[in-house]
């Protein structure tokens, strides 16, 4: 058989390429799959540095962890101690690339969750204990029963969805939009970049704020409650349901009022732009206070 030099050489390149791959591929992600035995209501923590983390209730009293781990994680700590269960992807101190680690648990539906992440997005289905979830970078989808919840994003937006159980919620996003739908109780939540949208909701106490972004209240107060919004950059919409009896005091420094309650708002100043409405509605037992700087407002009732 001739030997055919040039042909060779073509193929020199692709066979050092292929070389170079195998050679220098990371080696194999690990899946990992445990169960432990725990209390009906007990304590979960869960440390992820990346990686998605989802979070189901189920009707037994164990905790499952499946795990997808990148190569760059060193180990997946998974322990028991009373009511408190330790979840947690650890990685070396001077980690590399492939630090990825997804996560799927199933928890006692009572569980409570302290959830802490860097870069990854939350999802937690039917967990009704209380809620404390934190994440630099990704997204936090959850549902709220009869429990406080606190959720925080500094990157990322944040659903809550409830089934309308009187609790105490607290949300926070740097740059995400919050959208909150079948709440009740008392409830703060704030932007430094985004939308805050509370829907189909009930509260007793409201606190509402943003820096850069809209808020849209489509939802219900009860008979004495208070309510603060306030925005610097945004338009606030505001749509009661069911009756309201407070004490209205608006104020905007330079954006358009229009209240479909009746009063119309007046100029705080003969040389600035400024409008404010001050009004009653019903006994007003509640009081409610919008500022805006750079923003209209719309107030009415469905």
């Amino acid at each position: 058989m001739k030997f055919d030099e040039r042909n060779t050489m073509k193929k020199l390149p692709v066979l050092l390429f292929i070389c170079l791959l195998i050679f220098s591929a990371p080696s194999l992600a690990k899946e990992v799959e445990r169960i432990l035995d725990t209390s009906a209501n007990p304590e979960i923590s869960v440390i992820n540095i990346a990686g998605d983390v989802e979070i189901e209730a189920w009707s037994r009293n164990q905790v499952e962890v499946k795990a997808d781990l990148g190569s760059g994680v060193e180990e997946l700590i998974f322990e028991v101690y009373g009511d408190e269960v330790e979840i947690e992807v650890r990685v070396p101190q001077h980690h590399g690339r492939n630090i990825s680690a997804d996560l799927v648990i199933k928890v006692p539906e009572k569980s409570s969750l302290e959830i802490s992440t860097v870069s990854a997005d939350i999802t937690v289905d039917g967990v009704r204990g209380r809620q404390r979830i934190e994440t630099v970078s990704g997204d936090i989808d959850t549902e709220a029963y009869e429990s406080d919840l606190d959720v925080e994003s500094v990157s990322g937006d944040i659903d809550v969805q409830g089934d309308n159980s009187k609790i105490r919620t607290r949300a926070n996003t740097v740059s995400g939009d919050i959208e909150i739908e079948h709440m009740d109780g008392e409830i703060e939540v704030s932007t430094v970049s985004g939308d805050l949208i509370l829907y189909n909701s009930k509260f007793e106490t409201v606190e509402a704020q943003t820096v850069n972004g809209d808020i849209i209240f489509h939802s219900g107060l009860y008979g004495d409650s208070r309510m603060d919004v306030e925005t610097v950059n945004g338009d606030v919409d505001i749509k009661f349901s069911g009756e309201v009896s407070a004490r209205f005091d608006i104020e905007t420094f330079n954006g358009r009022i229009r209240n479909c309650f009746g009063p119309e708002p007046v100029r705080t100043s003969e040389y600035a732009p400024g409008r404010e409405l001050q009004f009653t509605e019903g006994d007003g037992k509640g009081r409610v206070e919008i500022r805006t700087l750079n923003g209209g407002l719309r107030l009415c009732r469905e």
